[in-house]
């Protein structure tokens, strides 16, 4: 058994059942979202560098690793995307591997992300 299947097990044998946590969901408005973020075409221009993972233990309490939600209720942020830089609370590069992914500049938002 693996080190992750044994958490699993460990959270389930624990009572736990709704394990959420770094949880996004894209909403349509700005006025829905918790956080505006701007897409930026280079690493350099990036406040937090994001890994999108569809495991959610593996985005648990993590700003940087973004695991995307159906629903609203399941989200523990919710994120719009703007048009432009200057409309944004936070700038995101989008990385391919995990070890990539990290906040590049202290910001007010570090921790807007989790629980």
């Amino acid at each position: 058994m693996n080190r992750l299947s044994f958490f699993v097990l460990v959270l389930l044998l624990s009572g736990i059942k709704n394990l959420q946590a770094g949880n996004i969901y894209k909403v349509d408005y700005p006025n829905q979202a918790d956080v505006k973020v701007f897409i930026v075409e280079y690493p350099n221009q990036a406040d937090l560098l994001v890994y999108v993972t569809n495991q959610i233990l593996v985005a648990k309490d993590k700003d940087e690793i973004w695991h995307y939600v159906k629903y609203p209720n399941q989200s523990d942020i919710k994120v719009y995307f703007v048009d432009y830089p200057n409309q944004a609370e936070v700038k995101v590069y989008f990385v391919e591997f995990v070890n990539q992914a990290r906040w590049r500049i202290e910001s007010k938002n570090m921790g807007r992300f989790k629980l």
